[in-house]
């Protein structure tokens, strides 16, 4: 794949041309964005996947949700519905998609979750309902500008920070750099937690930030515990068991649970894998399997594996949570 990456070099040029002028053109308003007056709040990345995207979206809606009525919305990337889907009891991943369908695992009616691939569209559904939404979470949608949120958070992660990546296709990145100036929040996901003054500094000099612009740091914390549908299990008592993985970069994962000196196989597969039926019958050999959140809600619909399938709940840690959730939380009343 390094080897693919470098021969498509010649490529890039081509990419940075496309995207630029497609943003220029929504810069210039010639491409039309839409505004609403009520609170949207985009949560995105300018890089392809594994930014920690979704533990971000939970996160908001644990802040707001006691007082405000929340929504999510989704593409719900490789669901098999079309068009514009609000979640009910009767979905799977497979109707709403992983991600959607883990929002409303863990919310359930507290909050709407929503699905539909045209952004604009979505919002306007939502606020056709008797009981609408009074702020609506954009889920992946820093590069959908048909929609101008309110409020934007970038993601980008302490291993590959955007300021050090190419576009595609021989780089990660979606658009070009520039693209971080519609960011109002900047968080750098998945560093280490004992990160100190130098190590931010760093970054904060080198993403040259705008006046508008407040930059956090993040960190995972992993449970001491993996879960399943009926029991809880510790961590540390575990003994050898098959690590399953559908997503873009399990490899945090995989030092944490290395560092527990715990003995496990590991099966890595793309990121929303669609798993076949010669995998899960594969999977039924296994004695445990321990997997991710995302993943667990694509397998925990075969019930061969009910009784051998647990996942490991993870956290976000934010640095200055206060200063943090004040942003977040003076956007929504203003």
């Amino acid at each position: 794949m390094k080897l693919l990456r470098k021969i498509l070099f010649p490529f890039v040029p081509v990419y940075y041309a496309v995207t630029t002028v497609r943003n220029l053109m929504y810069d210039l308003g010639i491409k039309k964005s839409r505004h609403f007056n009520f609170p949207v709040i985009c949560v995105g990345n300018l890089s392809v996947g594994g930014t920690g995207k979704t533990p971000m979206i939970e996160y908001l809606i644990r802040l707001l949700k006691d007082d405000k009525y929340v929504a999510t919305l989704s593409r719900g990337y490789k669901r098999k519905t079309e068009g514009f889907k609000l979640a009910d009891a009767t979905d799977s991943a497979e109707s709403i998609g992983d991600e959607p369908f883990q929002f409303y695992s863990k919310f359930g009616a507290s909050i709407l979750v929503v699905v539909d691939a045209n952004r604009v569209n979505g919002i306007n559904r939502l606020q056709a309902l008797t009981k609408a939404p009074n702020v609506v979470l954009l889920d992946d949608a820093f590069q959908h500008r048909q929609v101008k949120a309110g409020l934007n958070i970038l993601l980008t992660t302490y291993s590959n920070p955007f300021f050090c990546d190419l576009v595609l296709p021989t780089g990660d990145l979606r658009e070009p750099k520039v693209g971080v100036k519609r960011a109002n929040i900047i968080v750098v996901t998945k560093c280490p937690t004992n990160l100190n003054h130098s190590d931010k500094a760093f970054f904060i000099r080198n993403m040259n930030l705008k006046p508008y612009q407040t930059v956090f740091f993040s960190s995972i914390v992993y449970s001491n515990t993996v879960v399943s549908v009926s029991k809880t299990l510790e961590l540390d008592a575990l003994n050898r068991f098959t690590l399953i993985t559908g997503i873009a970069n399990a490899s945090a994962l995989v030092d944490f649970l290395k560092s527990k000196e715990l003995q496990f196989e590991h099966l890595n597969f793309s990121d929303h894998h669609d798993f076949t039926k010669d995998e899960i019958k594969a999977f039924e050999a296994k004695e445990l399997i321990v997997t991710t959140e995302k993943d667990f809600m694509r397998l925990k619909q075969y019930d061969s594996l009910s009784e051998k399938l647990f996942y490991l709940p993870i956290t976000v840690l934010i640095s200055e949570p206060e200063k943090f959730n004040k942003l977040i939380l003076d956007f929504v009343e203003s």
